[in-house]
């Protein structure tokens, strides 16, 4: 099997299981590593920072409390000021200072997965995006190609292709229901929680994905078993917090393929672990649609754009 032919490794949030996630140090840990490209998440701040975080709220991963959409980046009592819980102590970056590290000549290989949280509003978050972007020297061909929205909510299409069409787009799902109906057409790539695949379902939807000429990623694939099961389905990338176990995977791979498939033949797994169970995987998707739309409105619902000059 060829190099080409193994999936890539990206780094979800960056090597987020040795460093603070979606921090600095992660992103670098992931680079040194030799990530093909980085996932991380966006909000925007009170004061208009888009600022690299999962949750909506800091309590969790740092020593600030507080929504971050009512929270400003400057000042005193801003989160500039944060850092992580976990060590080494961190602060949040920024969407500027994400791209400034991936615009570094030794960089320039490495692409982002932006996670658009659905709780952002996508006129102001893609604007504030498209300002940052575009203040790159030659951004057009040295950045923009590199930059892949993750939409989990087709509210975010029209502002997506309006305000940054120069950037690809991936649906993010569990719901392989809604990557088909809502935003199948819109995306040149799915990112799929991979349980959802291990199914007759899954299959079905992996081969129309191909068929389409869409790439297919999958998250968050951490057990080495696990890995070879996604190597086995032939997806495009994997995303992964351990993305120097993969790499380390991938390598032997390279290196004797058939060897190390035969050391992991067993797929009894499959059948072991609650989360590849049908049961399970439906009810993450149908829980994955009712907060979607709780958080984000109705899936028919369409954002009117109205673009600052």
């Amino acid at each position: 099997m060829s190099e080409q032919s193994l999936p890539e490794c990206w780094g979800h949030r960056g090597a987020s299981a040795r460093f603070p996630e979606n921090t600095m140090a992660s992103f670098e840990a992931a680079i040194r590593d030799g990530v093909d490209g980085i996932e991380s998440d966006v909000h925007v701040s009170k004061d208009g920072v888009v600022v690299m975080f999962h949750d909506p709220t800091l309590g969790r991963t740092t020593d600030f409390k507080g929504v971050i959409k009512e929270c400003n980046w400057y000042g005193p009592d801003g989160m500039e000021h944060a850092r992580t819980k976990k060590e080494p102590k961190q602060s949040i970056p920024t969407f500027a200072e994400t791209l400034a590290l991936l615009m570094k000549p030794e960089n320039l290989h490495i692409h982002l997965n932006v996670d658009v949280k659905v709780m952002n509003d996508p006129v102001k978050l893609f604007e504030l995006m498209h300002t940052a972007i575009s203040a790159f020297p030659q951004w057009e061909i040295a950045l923009a190609p590199r930059i892949l929205l993750g939409l989990w909510h087709p509210r975010f299409i029209i502002a997506a292709k309006t305000i940054l069409p120069y950037c690809r787009r991936s649906c993010i799902c569990h719901s392989l229901w809604l990557a088909r109906t809502h935003l199948w057409n819109d995306v040149e790539c799915v990112s799929i929680w991979y349980p959802t695949l291990v199914s007759s379902e899954g299959k079905r939807f992996y081969e129309d994905a191909k068929k389409s000429g869409k790439k297919v990623m999958v998250f968050t694939v951490n057990e080495p078993e696990h890995m070879v099961e996604m190597v086995r389905y032939r997806v495009d990338a994997i995303i992964t917090d351990v993305p120097n176990r993969y790499l380390d995977l991938r390598s032997a791979l390279e290196q004797n393929y058939e060897t190390v498939m035969l050391r992991f033949s067993s797929r009894l797994f499959l059948y072991t672990t609650i989360t590849f169970w049908w049961p399970f995987t439906f009810g993450i998707q149908r829980l994955a649609e009712y907060f979607l739309q709780r958080w984000g409105g109705p899936f028919e619902a369409e954002v009117p754009i109205s673009i600052n000059a």
